[in-house]
């Protein structure tokens, strides 16, 4: 691990301190990519893990930020901390957040132990962004017992969450049948509950419905649905319990503006904290975030190694002129660029222990 500067140290030891301020410093820097941020992020990695994540997704208009605000008075209630990161799309001029201050999370305005950030999907398909996750690492090692993370839309591409929450929701409303073909879609696999919100609708119980018929066809492998990570099907790095066949996504019917059902949500959600645990799916499911995360880390390094070679070469509109002038073609000049990486790769693999050893 990298020796923090003295700035990034004081923030540090402030943040572990808990100080509100130097946290949201933290994230301030996660977010702008600032100078240092990764070894901060690398200190803060060991002081991370005692935290409940939950992501909460679903399309607009579903009463995401409403819900997401009465599980978090519920948890105050409770004596717990929060933290709620709200994922909101991008600008395409700017980069930023679009929907900004978060006006339908307000009921714990003011309550220092209640943080709330919003934060840019900065064009991920699946609405979650590298510096999401690294916030989620900051309000852990801060020391919030809940964070929530609220993602924007929902669809087959909104599947980052899993890479960062251990308890994913999926809220749909009443009616609402595209969301149901979107879930049939793919992000079926990904909810580890579902959430019927405004469920005081009379298409309420259809809709219900059609998800339980849906979340139980996992029995059924003719139907062409999968439970996913949910079931006995689950893969080797996140097996499944033995005793019980795997965790059955349960649905859930709440009234976020009245606070009806949150309860049972609540309880739902620490269900499958406990599941994980007991069942042992837990470490597997850490374990495949942390391999996503270093691939991610990975491929940002070498891209951003590729784009100095680019540079080196007169910059991608000369590279680009060349081509589009027939003087050479695409795949010959990225094979000129990716010879010298490939051979540094080959000189390094070459002079290790490990292969001298071979």
């Amino acid at each position: 691990m990298a020796e923090l500067s003295d700035a990034n140290a004081q923030l540090y030891e402030s943040l572990l301190d808990g100080d509100h301020t130097a946290l949201a410093r933290v994230i301030t820097k996660i977010e702008n990519r600032a100078p240092g941020y990764r070894d901060l992020l690398a200190a803060l990695h060991a002081e991370t893990g005692t935290a409940s994540v939950v992501g909460v997704t679903g399309s607009p208009g579903t009463g995401k930020s409403t819900l997401v605000d009465a599980l978090t008075k519920q948890y105050r209630e409770a004596g717990e901390t929060v933290g709620v990161i709200a994922v909101d799309p991008s600008s395409p001029y700017t980069g930023g957040s679009v929907l900004g201050d978060r006006i339908r999370m307000g009921s714990t305005a003011g309550d220092m132990d209640v943080f709330v950030r919003s934060m840019s999907a900065r064009g991920r398909l699946g609405g979650v962004s590298m510096a999401t996750a690294d916030a989620v690492k900051a309000l852990d090692a801060f020391g919030k017992d809940r964070i929530i993370v609220e993602t924007v839309g929902a669809g087959q591409n909104e599947v980052d969450i899993v890479e960062t929450a251990e308890t994913v929701a999926v809220v749909v409303q009443p009616g609402s049948g595209d969301d149901v073909q979107l879930l049939k879609a793919g992000i079926l696999e990904i909810g580890d509950l579902f959430v019927v919100n405004k469920a005081d609708k009379d298409e309420a119980a259809g809709t219900v419905a059609d998800l339980e018929t849906m979340i139980h066809m996992d029995a059924a492998p003719a139907a062409g649905l999968s439970a996913g990570h949910h079931g006995p099907n689950a893969t080797d790095s996140e097996p499944a319990a033995v005793d019980d066949g795997g965790w059955t996504p349960p649905v859930i019917e709440t009234v976020a503006t009245s606070g009806e059902g949150v309860d049972e949500f609540r309880t739902a959600l620490d269900d499958h904290r406990q599941y994980l645990v007991d069942s042992g799916t837990g470490e597997g499911r850490r374990r495949r975030q942390a391999e996503t995360e270093i691939r991610r880390l990975l491929r940002a390094d070498v891209g951003g190694l590729a784009e100095e070679v680019l540079d080196g070469h007169g910059g991608i509109e000369a590279v680009a002129s060349r081509v589009a002038r027939r003087e050479t073609d695409p795949y010959t000049v990225v094979g000129e660029l990716v010879d010298p990486l490939e051979s540094a790769v080959e000189e390094s693999l070459a002079t290790r222990p490990e292969a001298s050893e071979k």
